[in-house]
């Protein structure tokens, strides 16, 4: 084809477009909005004047819904252009800003000329709506807020087609493939189970409105008929139209019909199975949703484009623009010449299918003309025929004029579309209500997502409750809990999945809560309390079982055997969950029947001035080197100086007045303090002053320290009562060195104190002889029979010069004590005292003294299990010979990995008197304002628990030399 030829049909199309406009212009102005789309609601609620021709006669109303295939137009909205002969919609659909202004999800076109009304339905199975409603969706949503989303679209685009069926007496479903969906088959019943449950507020809608009972009985004007449109796809394109048979027949035979009406009439009978089956169609078309026509065609397949367009457009300019046989070219006016200009719009454009070409092959008719036969019978009154079988009952039928139609359209808007008006507002709830009943239908994911959820929560629930105490604590209740999530979620499937999964959240807290708590409680040995949630009593109430929750002391079921302050009584014990109960009224009980007439040293207590002190709740702020751990020495380099050396530091050199000389532990090794230098005077010296230690301090009378002394406590608290003992057994004779301490639960040769030589430094007679003057007097020649000092083979009893009250033997011993009350001392770190003949233990207590003894160590005798059993340091025994010896105790413990604080009594640098034996017991349980200092685990070190060394220093004095 010359280009010239194609500039032609271009100009006679063009002319053709401008010749249709100019037809259609005027009816424009007459019929104002009417001729062109809108939303429903804007054309319900605006005021149309209609044509006087028309005004009387009634009106069909068409409407159109399906879904869009992914091209860049609509096809229900080509449907209009098509069927009206008119460019109402563009080329891409909707305008976008129109759409989302108009706030409904109808648009309507009025055509007066032929008395149809088309109503276009879109929803999110349209590419425009799909996309407008993925926009809205945020990112971050959740899987079920996002099928929540979708399943609430549904259940609008199922009452807007309920609004569709009230109302139309044709509907067109446009689906964008030659396969029929199955999906509408549920899609049908949903809206007719929603149908059945609105009906009775739809007739109070429309109770007042100008229309028949049976209008207003049905809620519709007739029952509606249902009519298909497909797409032709590319398989069957790709055929052709020469009548072969596709399913591989004989292609010389010719055939009566195309293969696309052959398709028409399979999906015809698909169709009609499917709804017959599923109870959709049944004889009585009144009873219905919608009716199929038994004796007229209801599926169209839309032809696809040709693949020569010129050859489309000449084909239809040609179809146009040609002269019909029965056209006449007389003019007539008055009624006549409207009647005949209605007969000629509605008159097809193309011949019917009774013409025949060659070959005996029927012609296939248009889109209008398939259209056009059910719309007849409707603008006739005819009325749709649709019921079947032996008695079929007829159905009522009624065409509207356009006031009547839209009185009802309006109000059933109001109700279930726009709700804006006040008087419907009621009947539009309850509408909305009723829109559950949609559920069963629509999600069905959401069904198949509650039976698994369903079947996978008793499983989840065994899982729970498999191997479970009747009392639990919250770690087994959330281990049990992550278990039977686990296991729900190896079964569970679906949007159900959160929502069933919090569900078995509270189930499981139900079952735990009622009645199978454990009391949360931990005792100072780190043991949870046996019995379920329970109350404690008040001061002077009983405990009471039947109160709901009970009324009971904490008890772990844990026994073990300790012994008193001064360890010649054992007795058993509870396991303790309060500081006093663990380190005081333990102790108190049994000094009562042992230990209550011994010599002791009372530590300072809270002396109360008010009738009701109250506990310090404020801690002091304090540097990061109070609140550190004391490190141990030899255990790295140390940049700042530990909390023990600062109050080693604040110690005076000496507590007793005159002259006086510090000893170290070197001088029990036989060095004189010559060796020690400038340091040996200990900082005695006249002009030194002495610093006032923690105690010295004016202590609270008002409040009082709720837990035990550290080295974090505020300054100047004391508690009510002291966690240490200080007790006297008796003169140092009391104890014997070849029997050891007779005291119960001793293992065997463990009971021996170590023996600790402290050199006490005196006038030796070598220094008395030079210090007399040597003047040649009698005074100055030795004494007859008697060798001068210092010569070789002198006759010297003791050696080098000294006396035998030079050395003073003290005693010390640490004692470990375990669980089961079985008793030893220590002379080391990893060192237990073993003695296994007479004589007493000779190794010296120099190690024990000069390191950090261990808080806790594994004890000698274990038993069968694979728990280690430790042994704790409960007391400490010193021996203080009667003699000029000053021994200073200054207990200091660290109970636990760093941070830790250092605990002492609440009287550091105590002096002990001499001649006696005493025993220090320590706390059973360390407890600061955080917490309990829990014994350590199995994975823990044991070093990292230990009594900081420097615990005991000797101080010695001798009277002054004669002048």
């Amino acid at each position: 084809m010359s280009i010239v030829s194609t500039r032609n049909i271009f100009y006679l199309c063009s002319r053709k477009v401008a010749l249709c406009a100019s037809i259609y212009l005027p009816h424009v102005d007459l019929a104002g909005k009417m001729a062109l789309p809108m939303s429903l609601g804007v054309l319900l609620e605006s005021e149309v004047i209609e044509d006087p021709l028309y005004k009387d006669e009634g009106l069909c109303i068409l409407g159109i819904f399906g879904k869009t295939a992914m091209q860049p137009g609509s096809p229900k909205e080509f449907l209009i252009n098509t069927l009206a002969d008119k460019h109402i919609y563009h080329l891409f659909g909707l305008d976008e800003t129109d759409n989302q202004n108009s706030g409904s999800l109808i648009q309507a076109f009025y055509s007066q000329e032929n008395r149809v009304l088309y109503l276009v339905l879109t929803s999110v199975c349209d590419n425009r709506q799909l996309l407008r409603a993925c926009e809205s969706l945020s990112a971050g949503i959740g899987h079920s807020e996002a099928h929540e989303s979708w399943k609430g679209a549904d259940k609008q685009h199922c009452l807007a087609l309920l609004y569709l069926f009230s109302l139309c007496h044709v509907l067109l479903l446009v689906h964008p493939t030659c396969c029929f969906d199955v999906t509408y088959d549920r899609l049908f019943r949903a809206v007719d189970a929603l149908r059945q449950k609105t009906l009775p507020l739809l007739r109070a809608a429309i109770k007042d409105s100008n229309i028949s009972k049976e209008w207003k009985v049905n809620c519709r004007p007739s029952p509606p008929r249902l009519l298909f449109v497909f797409q032709m796809n590319g398989t069957l394109r790709s055929c052709g139209g020469n009548g072969s048979d596709p399913s591989g027949g004989n292609a010389d035979k010719p055939k009566k019909h195309s293969p696309r009406r052959r398709l028409q009439h399979a999906l015809e009978d698909q169709i009609y199975r499917i709804f017959r089956k599923s109870r959709v169609l049944t004889n009585q078309s009144s009873n219905c949703l919608f009716t199929v026509p038994a004796n007229q065609a209801f599926v169209y397949v839309v032809p696809g484009p040709e693949e020569d367009p010129v050859a489309a457009m000449l084909g239809q300019l040609r179809s146009n623009c040609a002269l019909r046989e029965n056209d006449t070219n007389t003019s007539v006016s008055g009624p006549r010449r409207y009647q005949q200009m209605r007969h000629s719009a509605r008159r097809p454009s193309f011949n019917v299918e009774s013409s025949s070409i060659s070959g005996g092959q029927l012609v296939d008719c248009s889109l209008k003309e398939f259209l056009w036969q059910h719309v007849e019978l409707v603008l006739t009154k005819k009325g749709f025929d649709d019921s079947v079988g032996r008695n079929p009952q007829p159905s009522h039928f009624e065409l509207p004029t356009y006031s009547k139609w839209a009185q009802v359209a309006y109000r059933l808007h109001q109700v279930m579309i726009a709700n804006t008006d006040e008087e419907s507002a009621e009947l539009s709830v309850k509408v909305q209500s009723q829109l559950k009943v949609l559920e069963g239908y629509l999600d069905a994911d959401a069904k198949f997502s509650e039976n698994r959820c369903q079947k996978a929560l008793p499983l989840a629930h065994s899982t729970y409750q498999s191997n479970l105490p009747h009392n639990y604590t919250t770690t087994v209740h959330k281990n049990q809990l992550t278990q039977a999530l686990r296991v729900y979620s190896q079964h569970a499937r679906g949007v159900a999945f959160q929502r069933y999964a919090l569900q078995l959240h509270e189930d499981c807290y139900k079952f735990w809560s009622n009645g199978h708590q454990l009391c949360e409680e931990r005792s100072l040995t780190d043991q949870h309390c046996v019995h379920k949630f329970h109350l404690l009593p008040r001061p002077g109430e009983k405990p009471e079982m039947d109160h709901n929750p009970p009324i009971l002391n904490h008890n772990s079921r844990g026994r073990s055997t300790g012994s008193c302050n001064c360890g010649r009584k054992q007795a058993p014990r509870e396991d303790p969950f309060a500081i006093q109960a663990a380190n005081y009224d333990f102790y108190q009980m049994l000094e009562e029947k042992c230990c209550g007439k011994l010599e002791r040293i009372d530590f300072p207590v809270f002396q109360p001035s008010t009738p009701d002190p109250a506990p310090a709740c404020e801690e002091a702020p304090r540097s990061p080197e109070v609140a550190a751990p004391v490190p141990s020495s030899g255990s790295g380099p140390r940049s700042e100086p530990s909390e023990a050396e600062k109050l080693k530091e604040s110690i005076p050199a000496s507590h007793t007045p005159g002259e006086s000389t510090s000893f170290s532990l070197a001088l029990s090794l036989g060095q004189s303090t010559d060796s020690l230098g400038p340091y040996g005077d200990g900082g005695g010296g006249e002009g030194q002053e002495k610093r006032p230690s923690l105690v010295d301090r004016q202590a609270s009378t008002v409040e009082y320290l709720p837990g035990m002394l550290h080295s974090g406590c505020p300054k100047g608290l004391l508690p009510k009562f002291s966690s240490w003992s200080l007790v006297k057994l008796g003169p140092a004779k009391a104890y014997n060195p070849h029997t050891g301490l007779e005291q119960p639960g001793f293992l065997p040769g463990s009971s021996f104190l170590l023996p600790w030589d402290v050199v006490i430094r005196s006038r030796s007679e070598d220094e008395v002889g030079l210090t007399e003057p040597l003047d040649g007097g009698p005074s100055s020649w030795p004494a007859p029979n008697k060798a001068l000092v210092g010569k070789r083979g002198s006759a010297g009893g003791l050696g080098r010069g000294r006396r035998r009250d030079d050395v003073a033997r003290a005693f010390v011993g640490f004692e470990y004590e375990d669980s089961r009350g079985r008793r030893f001392l220590s002379s080391g770190p990893d060192k237990v005292v073993k003695v296994l003949g007479p004589g007493g233990a000779k190794e010296p207590a120099t190690r024990a003294l000069n390191t950090d003894m261990p808080l806790y160590i594994p004890s000698p005798s274990q038993g069968r299990g694979l728990k280690p059993h430790y042994a704790q340091l409960a007391r400490l025994y010193i021996v203080v010979p009667d003699a000029h010896l000053e021994i200073t105790l200054n207990p200091q413990v660290q109970p636990g990995s760093p941070p830790c604080s250092v605990f002492h009594p609440e009287q550091t640098e105590l002096v002990l008197p001499p001649d006696g034996l005493w025993v220090l017991r320590f706390p059973y349980s360390y407890v600061t304002d955080r917490g309990p200092c829990y014994p350590p685990k199995d994975n823990q070190p044991l070093a990292n628990y230990k009594v900081l060394r420097g615990i005991l220093r000797a101080n010695t004095a001798s009277p002054l030399p004669p002048q």
